[in-house]
């Protein structure tokens, strides 16, 4: 059947993919399996028990969860009778949770748990257009979402006809979702989406990763995030069993639970897995470690498209045997491929996983775009280069401006900002292209190469430009560095801000036996500065001599989205980062050559 609405995905289950684990979840460490008869009911009782309760075309409903089968079940509910839904991180703070839900006139806000429902009770009480709160969890005191489909079964048949009316009327040009870009700067923006706009991506992606109803789906990025949200679709349109993760802790344990055909994930995610990795390298002795980081070093040489020689070849079937075999065997046995979008993933990392069996492709989007503009995929022999984000997608067509910003127009592109046409006229020009704020290239007159975010790139005060994210992502290659932000705008030469990966600053301290109370303690000892200044000097010979790091300086915190250094997307937040630094980026511009030059590159 053609499948223009998002609903669209719940017909075509019920006609052609009848199955017990369409959607499941992890209750009293028992995974729950909801079939797809089940998860149509559930959605379509939900859809009566909102008109029950007088809501219409265009309403808004807020939800505020973790992953989980009833997501999709109200999902579906809103869009078969045009209840806009607004999906939101559960993360974030207070104050964008007030703004969100006051800008978007959401009638209704369903939460997860006693901890959320506690917090946006006292929020939602300062906003008028917030009727009721429900949740999904049971909480004493709390009206449940399950009332909602009690209610819709009680008038199932005062509802029927009118459901049917509302569901066949419905264009896929229509409203479906309102997503909250995360924003690293302002207030978030309302990114207005429509059926046709995650739809037309759906079917883009469809041929490009081949599944099937056989295939074991883990689920862990939230669905509130377009990413996840447009995979989630094209998941059930494949028909594959989705599995949603308890958590980010238990992925590894999940993966090799259900025996994952595949998952989608941000390069955070990846660069935490390889930490992992190499901190159990580091706990063997002998051959085994020698053999283990011979095989990693082998890894992230990697050439794809079988570009790699003979002598590397025999190399990498020893590597594969002796190493390699056992990550597949940790993710489940049955891993087929991998693909990382939301951010820049370190090519060296694709290597290393595509040398060990599994593929990890990145590829490229924005909310705007709902979401994905290009992808490397292996469903067709030549469409894979590691370090590009891939070809563009089928429907969507790309230029570039004459400064280098990325354009993209297609059927994917948003209908606009809620309530924000100026804006929206700022980013979506006449020709009806939008204006991406990334920089690119195109490599080989095919495949799509991002190069910084526009909005990112400063001038140093001799004229010259530095693109930061390139910089930053070139650190991370390294053991050390967990996180980094390039700094200088106006200055006289580029410094950074370092947040080292402590977990294995620690066992590299007591390996060197360097003793410390703390981390604060530790980033000042001369041994940690030492081998912070031979990392960076290392990369500064990749980098232009206008691109170099002069200076640097460590801090002793962990940046996550929960302490705001990073967006619930995992991207810098720059003017956070430069505001909670201020002290050290006086320190570091402001510094005088008799004073101690820690934290300093020398290049005599």
């Amino acid at each position: 059947m053609e499948i223009r609405r998002t609903f669209d995905l719940l017909t075509n289950l019920k006609h052609n993919i009848q199955k017990d684990d369409i959607l499941c979840a992890k209750r009293n460490k028992e995974w729950v399996k909801f079939s797809v008869k089940e998860y149509s009911e559930q959605a379509r009782l939900f859809s009566y028990g909102l008109l029950e309760k007088g809501f219409q075309k265009g309403d808004k409903i807020v939800t505020v969860t973790n992953n989980r089968p009833e997501w999709n079940f109200v999902d579906m509910g809103m869009a078969m009778i045009g209840v806009v839904h607004v999906p939101i991180y559960p993360t974030i703070s207070d104050e964008e949770y007030k703004y969100i839900l006051e800008h978007s006139d959401a009638r209704m806000l369903i939460v997860s748990d006693t901890t959320l429902y506690n917090r946006l009770k006292e929020v939602t009480a300062q906003i008028d257009s917030i009727k009721e709160i429900y949740t999904f969890n049971d909480i004493e005191g709390a009206q449940n979402w399950s009332e909602i489909t009690m209610l819709g079964e009680k008038h199932r048949i005062n509802w029927k006809d009118k459901f049917k009316e509302i569901r066949n009327s419905i264009s896929d040009e229509e409203l479906v979702s309102i997503i909250y870009t995360s924003g690293t700067t302002g207030n978030p923006k309302g990114v207005m989406l429509s059926h046709k706009n995650f739809m037309s991506n759906m079917k883009d992606a469809y041929p490009l990763f081949p599944l099937s109803p056989k295939d074991n789906i883990l689920s862990f990025l939230p669905l509130c995030h377009v990413y996840e949200r447009m995979i989630n679709y094209l998941y059930q349109y494949n028909g594959c069993s989705i599995y949603y993760a308890e958590n980010l802790g238990t992925i590894a344990q999940n993966l090799a639970e259900i025996k994952a055909s595949a998952f989608v994930t941000v390069p955070r995610v990846i660069e935490r897995i390889y930490d992992k990795l190499v901190a159990k390298g580091n706990d063997l002795s002998g051959i085994s470690k020698i053999l283990f980081f011979w095989a990693m070093r082998l890894g992230e040489r990697y050439r794809a498209n079988g570009r790699n020689y003979p002598l590397y070849a025999l190399k990498l079937k020893i590597a594969r045997k002796l190493i390699f075999s056992k990550w597949q065997k940790a993710f489940g046995g049955n891993l087929r491929f991998v693909v990382s979008g939301g951010a820049a993933l370190q090519p060296r990392l694709s290597r290393l996983f595509f040398a060990a069996g599994i593929p990890l492709m990145e590829g490229y989007g924005l909310t705007e775009t709902a979401p994905v503009i290009a992808a490397n995929f292996i469903a067709k022999p030549g469409n894979l280069k590691i370090g590009s984000v891939g070809p563009v997608f089928n429907s969507v067509e790309v230029k570039f401006d004459d400064d280098g910003e990325i354009l993209a127009k297609g059927p994917n592109v948003m209908m606009g900002y809620y309530k924000d046409q100026k804006t929206t006229d700022e980013v979506i020009d006449s020709e009806g292209w939008f204006h991406t704020g990334d920089i690119g290239t195109l490599l080989n007159d095919k495949f799509l190469k991002i190069t910084d975010r526009k909005k990112e790139m400063f001038k140093l005060s001799s004229g010259k430009y530095i693109a930061p994210q390139a910089i930053e992502n070139l650190l991370k290659e390294s053991d050390f560095i967990e996180q980094a932000i390039i700094v200088g705008e106006s200055e006289k030469y580029a410094g950074c801000i370092i947040a080292p990966n402590f977990e294995f600053l620690h066992m590299w301290a007591h390996e060197q036996k360097v003793h410390f109370r703390d981390n604060k303690e530790l980033i000042f000892t001369d041994e940690v500065m030492a081998i912070f200044r031979k990392e960076v000097h290392r990369f500064n010979k990749q980098l232009g001599a206008h691109e170099q790091i002069k200076k640097f300086r460590l801090v002793c915190d962990n940046w996550s989205a929960a302490t705001g250094e990073l967006s619930p997307t995992l991207k810098l937040r720059r003017r956070v980062i430069y505001r909670k630094y201020a002290d050290v980026l006086r320190d570091m511009y402001d510094y005088h050559e008799t004073e101690d030059n820690r934290g300093s590159i020398s290049f005599d």
